[in-house]
């Protein structure tokens, strides 16, 4: 492979030599470009509107539009597009995934696909991984579409619908994954179509794409409303647990012996299983159980609830690591995502764990909600008309993007070659030798001035080494989901002379580190303590047109500033590079290779120098988990010293196909998800499609009749299944069953019934139906009898459809024990789902028939929500007091819900 690589190329080589000739194009209109007026600049944006109006393609105007972008970025922020930038544009805007090494400016590269595909008028989706980026890059690149004529809006978290609904209708939006997908289920939960905030999901443009299309797609997106069910035994199931005894499975045991162990001589109550993040109890430990809860069988179907709750707690108190998979704060419990680092406010464990957790610390646990409305990333990106994306490390997941998205990834060359060095991974006995090496190397490289970025897997190794450095009396900055506040200011400065930083892996995506500092922040800081708003900060950095003399005065002391800030960072730019530039140290190997390149990335940009080192002990999980026993028996075969570390490639080699493991590990659990998720997908597309006719105000008169043949043809089928001829037929249980759906008034006598046939049994019984129905509405008004459809249906589909949704949830937790019985559970999963769907399809035609057949012409029927959704697993939904239908609560009091807006903001955003 790597030899046809050598002579053919690779597939990015490939594909950039076709890209290559439509950059030259763009290149060639520089100079016609600078000759335009700012006024002709701007008409440009018309322009193009005006030619794909008259039939042009997008296509067609690329290499025009991306000129007159890349002009339009230098006249406002004084940026201009270099060639591979370009190239990475026109990447995107093909709708596939561009890989581009960290610094090579993927904020800028954005531009250019999302000002071309905006010229539709369809709206484009900028996705961030957070708040904070999406406010930042609306800002910035904001600024650029707004000179050529373009509206931009922004969804943040604690937005009104009225604000994201104006943020949607504009021609660009910036937002994170949480906010859109949640946005995507709200409307189709809403009852009036004004109460929608999306547009159709036309065009998206996922920054970080790997972190929000693998790493968040485990977890689904969830909107909940309250529970019923008790909290109380998770406290006695927590409290059982701890009274057993179990041990943690030695990766080395061999199958067929565990098989045994595990099941028929194991003398513990449970066991752990580290690789797969499983807990199981043990014979012994079953029957403990059976005890305690006075239960004769635990795995009869009446106990399955019982037995989920101890799997919970076992996982809680085994699995679940405090200061590494979440934090403890003001008594909540906070969950770390593992691959950034960040806490993930407002995020709660599915299927109980957080509350087991909850009870495990010894806090209040929360009642279980109900969920109203659920979706994963996969299947809401897969919505869009066109997707693409961008990141500094995709090509190792490059098969699951085109198994799950069917999108390709082309590595984008950068802008300089890089100069950075990568060292070998350098290896320890235990993880004590380890950061002891650590400690030593952060020492050495302090001592002359070169910048260290440290990154840790756990808050809990950042704290620790902190507290080494501590003693050593090393000055430095700690950067994890404890200190995330700072992230900016602490990221910014990570590359001053003599600066060190331990990070978690958040280690500041989305913001550089330049060598000597970052001028520009520093500039700003210095005009925030001169007291200039956030405004004319954010205006100071323009350099288009104005006659608003404020900004001028700010853009005049942003550039006095600037110029003093950039002669300080080139002077100790060139002492860093100097000593090596930034030097990254990592104190263990992720699961994932693309975590690691992404710290390896953060030194090195635009052709700086700089270097990267890993440090690893055999302790780490990574290698104790799944690192071969080859690596373990070449270590004790060398008779290595605690102190001294080994280096060799080898051992590189058997990290990287550890970690391919876990990623292929990864990878299949992601790909379950979404096999389930699936069943639901189709399911939720049909029940969306219903309410958007109702919404839409769709005549659905036509869909009633439907209704009733169906109902008719599958009644008569059943009730005359058992012959073949009227006298074999149960016609009284027909009648009886037909009438608690359409009140017919006496049917009298069928004339020749003993020569009557089903289908004109089943006419006759339609006719009646026909005419009744035709006299309601006689009775009614047409327009009423359609508005009254519209308001029966969208009841009776929403509170069928949580109730199905929750059916499936239950479904879901217990298929897993129909492997033990050589059953494929998610075949068995989408067999039952396709049965419960069919079955509830026939429930809502049965209610909607019967409702609309027993309604009263007096009843005053108006539209409702069927449920209140009181929170979603997002940032800062969580804990909230729903507000009950029947309060009455001035439109700008504060929201009793608690979280601190006014009512009309808040949960009466909707009245």
């Amino acid at each position: 492979m790597r030899l046809l690589e050598k002579i053919l190329g690779s597939y990015s080589d490939r594909e950039l030599k076709r890209v290559k000739p439509i950059v030259n194009k763009i290149m060639a209109l520089e100079s016609e470009m600078e000759k335009l007026s700012d006024a002709e600049l701007k008409n440009k944006t018309v322009e193009f509107k005006q030619r794909l109006e008259n039939g042009e393609t997008l296509d067609d105007i690329l290499v025009e539009a991306f000129a007159t972008m890349r002009e339009a970025a230098n006249r406002v922020l004084g940026m201009k597009h270099y060639e591979v930038q370009l190239v990475g544009g026109i990447i995107l805007h093909q709708g596939r995934i561009a890989e581009m090494k960290t610094g090579e400016g993927k904020t800028l590269v954005a531009t250019l696909p999302v000002y071309l595909n905006a010229l539709t008028g369809k709206g484009v989706h900028v996705v961030t991984v957070n708040d904070y980026l999406a406010k930042r890059d609306k800002e910035w690149m904001g600024k650029v579409y707004n000179y050529l004529g373009l509206s931009v809006g922004c969804i943040l978290h604690d937005m009104d619908n009225d604000e994201r609904r104006e943020a949607y209708a504009a021609d660009i939006t910036y937002g994170t994954n949480n906010e859109y997908g949640f946005d995507y289920l709200r409307d189709n939960m809403v009852v009036y179509k004004s109460d929608r905030v999306q547009r159709e999901l036309n065009y998206a443009i996922v920054d970080e794409v790997d972190s929000i299309l693998i790493d968040e797609a485990r977890t689904p997106l969830i909107i909940s409303g309250a529970g019923d069910k008790s909290t109380e035994l998770y406290t006695i199931a927590d409290r059982f647990v701890r009274t057993l005894e179990g041990r943690i499975i030695d990766p080395k045991e061999k199958k067929d012996m565990l098989f045994e162990r595990e099941y028929v001589i194991e003398d513990v109550d449970y066991v752990v299983d580290e690789k797969s993040k499983a807990v199981n109890l043990t014979e012994k430990g079953v029957e403990k159980a059976e005890q305690y809860f006075s239960v004769e069988n635990l795995s009869d179907p009446e106990n399955m609830e019982l037995l989920h709750h101890l799997n919970q707690a076992l996982k809680a108190n085994n699995i679940m690591k405090l200061d590494i998979d979440y934090v403890v704060a003001d008594g909540e419990i906070l969950i770390v995502d593992e691959f950034t680092g960040r806490i993930m406010y407002g995020r709660r464990y599915s299927e109980g764990l957080h509350q087991a957790i909850e009870a495990k610390e010894g806090l209040e646990v929360k009642r279980e909600s109900k969920t109203l409305a659920t979706i994963t990333f996969q299947n809401y990106f897969r919505m869009y008309k066109k997707l693409s994306g961008m990141t500094g490390t995709a090509k190792t997941e490059e098969q699951e993007f085109r198994d799950i998205y069917k999108v390709d990834v082309i590595e984008i060359p950068t802008n300089m070659p890089i100069a950075r060095k990568d060292y070998s991974d350098v290896v320890y006995k235990n993880e004590k030798a380890k950061l002891k090496a650590v400690v030593n190397e952060i020492k050495e490289k302090k001592e002359i001035g070169q910048p260290v970025l440290v990154g840790t897997i756990s808050i809990e190794i950042s704290e620790y080494l902190s507290s080494l450095l501590r003693r050593q009396g090393i000055k430095h900055e700690v950067l994890n989901a404890k200190h995330h506040q700072r992230e900016a200011e602490i990221v910014a400065q990570a590359g001053r002379f003599g600066a060190v930083t331990i990070a978690t892996n958040m280690a500041g995506r989305g913001t550089d580190i330049i060598l000597g500092g970052n001028p520009s922040f520093m500039a700003k800081n210095e005009m925030k303590k001169k007291g200039y708003s956030e405004e004319l900060i954010n205006q100071s950095d323009t350099y288009y047109e104005t006659d608003d003399q404020e900004i001028l005065d700010a853009r005049e002391e942003f550039a006095k500033l600037l110029a003093k800030n950039k002669k300080i960072v080139d002077e100790q730019s060139e002492r860093v590079k100097a000593v090596g530039g930034l030097h990254i140290i990592g104190t263990e190997r992720h699961e994932t290779r693309r975590i690691d390149n992404q710290l390896r990335g953060r030194s090195g940009r635009q052709g700086d120098v700089g270097s990267s080192k890993f440090f690893v002990s055999l302790e780490d999980d990574l290698m104790r988990l799944f690192g071969s026993e080859r690596v373990q028996g070449m270590v004790e075969r060398l008779g290595m010293d605690e102190d001294e570390p080994l280096e060799a490639k080898m051992l590189s080699r058997s990290i990287e196909s550890a970690q391919r493991k876990v990623e292929g590990n990864n990878f299949s659990i992601r790909k379950h998800v979404l096999q389930y998720d699936d069943v639901m997908n189709k399911q939720r597309e049909v029940i969306y499609a219903e309410r958007k006719k109702v919404l839409e105000g769709e005549d659905l008169k036509d869909q009633i009749y439907t209704m009733i043949d169906s109902l008719v043809d599958s009644s008569v089928d059943r009730y005359t299944a058992d012959g073949k001829y009227p006298e074999e037929w149960d016609l009284s249980g027909l009648e009886t069953y037909m009438k608690s759906i359409i009140p017919f008034e006496e049917a009298g006598k069928i004339d020749n019934i003993e020569s009557i046939t089903r289908e004109e049994l089943k006419d006759l019984i339609k006719d009646k139906a026909y005419e009744m129905y035709k006299e309601k509405e006689d009775s009614i008004g047409s327009e009423q009898m359609r508005e009254i459809e519209r308001v029966i249906l969208l009841k009776i589909v929403d509170t069928k459809w949580m109730d199905h949704i929750d059916a499936m949830d239950q479904l879901k937790q217990g298929i897993g024990l129909r492997a033990m019985g050589q059953q494929d559970p998610v075949r068995a999963y989408q067999m039952e789902g396709y049965d419960m769907f069919e079955e509830m399809i026939e429930s809502i035609q049965e209610d909607t028939l019967r409702n609309l057949f027993h309604m009263q012409v007096s009843e005053r029927i108006e539209r409702e929500q069927v449920a209140e959704p009181i929170r979603t697993n997002s940032p800062e939904d969580e804990g909230r007091r729903p507000v009950s239908l029947g309060e009455k609560i001035g439109r700008n009091e504060p929201c009793p819900c608690g979280s601190g807006k006014k009512y009309k903001r808040c949960c009466g955003a909707n009245e």
